[in-house]
């Protein structure tokens, strides 16, 4: 029941960035006060770093840039301004019971990456922004397949000490993890080689996927872990975006 919670907490924070941009796009943030529970956004040191926003630009209105330069410089102060009206006070990631990753983020890139030592392998995980789900269905939906759900990518590779590695694709939703494809990769293969990934993942036997899914399990890839990733990666998302606004900003003024 505790993955219920994160859950629900979730279906908030996926429309963080979606839902703030929206907002701040079309309404000109004239509907904050009714959407900030909707698209809340979680700064850490922005705020400072935004304050004198406004200072520096009163010299630049006045230097002769073009009216559109000038025009998009105001859009962007108002986005900004928009995603500070409706921030979430500081928090510490905290990490689940037992997870036994260390986590590498550099901001200005769109993933995180995990590594550990188990056994005498090292193991590495890519963990790319999360796929969200809109509520738009497309024209070929069918009724009764399953519903859409929010998910996070992960590439998961297993090696050996001077040895080839396993390296698994999956989606990890809520209350599953999928494996989408496998294949071992040898140090020595060519660069420009494509691996052979095996046959689709579902046609295995069932008990081999089962033993997979055990597999990565034992080293660290559990709901408890990928939960607790997907809103790592929804605040990611959130930092990202100022980033980049404020990089966009630096830009046009420079």
């Amino acid at each position: 029941m505790a993955f219920v919670a994160i859950v629900r907490r979730s279906a908030t924070r996926t429309t963080i960035s979606l839902a703030t941009r929206l907002i701040c796009g079309s309404q000109r943030c004239s509907n904050i006060t009714t959407n900030a529970s909707a698209a809340a956004f979680e700064l850490t040191d922005f705020s400072s770093r935004f304050y004198s926003f406004g200072q520096g630009c009163e010299r630049w209105f006045s230097s002769g840039r073009s009216s559109s330069d000038k025009a998009l410089l105001e859009i962007i102060e108002s986005e900004v301004e928009c995603a500070k009206e409706t921030e979430e006070p500081a928090q510490l990631e905290e990490l689940p019971p037992e997870f036994p990753f260390k986590i590498e983020d550099n901001l200005r890139q769109e993933i995180i990456r995990l590594t550990r030592e188990y056994n005498g392998e090292t193991i590495r995980v890519e963990v790319s922004m999360p796929d969200l789900v809109t509520g738009e269905r497309e024209d070929n939906d069918v009724d009764d397949e399953e519903p859409a759900q929010n998910s996070i990518p992960l590439v998961i590779s297993v090696a050996k000490i001077d040895g080839p590695s396993l390296e698994f694709s999956c989606t990890a939703f809520s209350d599953k993890i999928d494996i989408d494809s496998l294949s071992i990769k040898s140090p020595d293969a060519p660069e420009d080689g494509i691996a052979y990934e095996g046959p689709d993942f579902s046609d295995l036997d069932e008990n081999l996927q089962k033993g997979f899914h055990k597999y990565l399990e034992i080293r660290g890839i559990k709901l408890s872990a990928t939960n607790f990733l997907y809103e790592y990666m929804i605040r990611k998302d959130s930092r990202e975006y100022m980033q980049w606004l404020q990089d966009m900003r630096k830009f046009i003024i420079a």
